[in-house]
């Protein structure tokens, strides 16, 4: 057996679905990385923009490197709600998939330690390095030139075996292995989801404007969230899933056997009310372990008062809602009272956004 088939079976024994091999030349993807830069798409988000080109070429970052081992994890939980039923019910959180078990971080870190070391024990010491959403890394391009899929309209990477709801790994090793021929482009004239996204984020096949991305809005943001842009999030509350739910390629997902990304804490079906009302404390308790704890509590409370504000809207009798918010407006932080008093305003106000399936 050669090294790369190896490599790919101790992956598939770690708990990767997939794994490629990538060379270490720029991807045409640079390109377009550093005009999605130029165009400010990238909005508060300045790190992405810190480290020039050591993002696109792995031996800028860790020198030394020769080939970028990629492989992909899935983590679809089974048995989910009903998505879109989720979202038409104002009164329900919504959570991005991703984020409802555990943080996905260590554990690949972890899995991918161990795949070096395995491979170290065939071929004795060399130089590697792991990373998984923790570092400069352009991961989606280098795992299309492994093989492993190709970045959609909405620039997540689509595997056509088993859609998108996955994450990636990387690791760059001082190695000379047998490169995989990168994945094609099998997203053709559709464009659900560009049709689908709620703030008309994707700007254009293959391009997303973050700055109108809700995951960006609820998540990487730190400031007030956009008017213009509140009612569109409806009760998404962390992240936002609608451009993966419509992609036909996502028949082909199967749920993840990785307990890790269970959902944990009732997330998966949680009222708005009942979130609203958790204290820092019981946050830093609920989201212990979680991706959810990186945007603290402020912000929490503030993208489920824009949630509660388009559900007070809907349901304007609904005495529960006026005294969940009531109970917030005079929260020592200004950022949460501006969004609570905008949330009380909406009573009367027209409901116009509905998810569209």
């Amino acid at each position: 057996m050669t090294l790369n088939q190896q490599i790919k079976r101790w992956a598939a024994e770690l708990g990767f679905q997939a794994c490629g091999i990538a060379g270490i030349e720029p991807p045409e993807a640079e390109a377009r990385f550093l005009d999605w830069l130029r165009r400010g798409y990238h909005g508060d988000m300045d790190y992405m923009a810190r480290h020039g080109t050591k993002r696109s070429r792995p031996a800028e970052l860790e020198p030394g490197t020769l080939r970028v081992i990629s492989v992909r994890m899935d983590y679809l939980p089974p048995d989910l709600p009903d998505a879109w039923a989720q979202l038409a019910d104002p009164l329900r959180a919504t959570v991005s998939r991703y984020a409802l078990g555990r943080d996905y971080h260590k554990l690949m870190r972890q899995r991918l330690q161990r795949l070096a070391e395995r491979i170290e024990s065939r071929v004795g010491a060399f130089h590697y390095r792991a990373f998984s959403d923790s570092a400069p890394v352009l991961e989606k391009p280098l795992a299309n030139q492994a093989g492993l899929g190709w970045q959609g309209k909405h620039s997540n990477l689509i595997a056509q075996d088993a859609g998108s709801w996955f994450f990636l790994g990387e690791l760059y090793v001082g190695l000379e292995l047998p490169i995989d021929p990168p994945a094609d482009n099998h997203c053709g004239s559709c464009q659900a989801c560009i049709d689908v996204c709620p703030t008309q984020a994707i700007v254009a096949p293959y391009q997303v404007d973050a700055r109108r991305c809700i995951s960006y809005l609820t998540i990487e943001l730190h400031g007030p969230i956009p008017e213009a842009l509140r009612a569109p999030i409806g009760n998404r509350i962390y992240g936002c899933d609608d451009c993966q739910l419509v992609c036909p390629w996502n028949k082909f997902a199967t749920p993840t056997a990785e307990v890790d990304f269970h959902p944990r804490n009732g997330l998966d079906q949680a009222s708005l009310i009942a979130l609203f009302a958790w204290d820092e404390s019981t946050f830093l308790a609920r989201t212990e372990g979680s991706a959810i704890r990186r945007i603290g509590h402020e912000r929490w409370l503030r993208n489920i008062a824009v949630a509660l504000g388009n559900a007070y809207r809907a349901n304007p009798l609904n005495a529960h809602l006026r005294e969940a918010l009531v109970a917030r407006c005079t929260h020592p932080s200004p950022l949460i009272r501006e969004h609570v008093v905008w949330a009380m305003n909406q009573v009367g106000k027209s409901a116009d956004y509905t998810p569209n399936p």
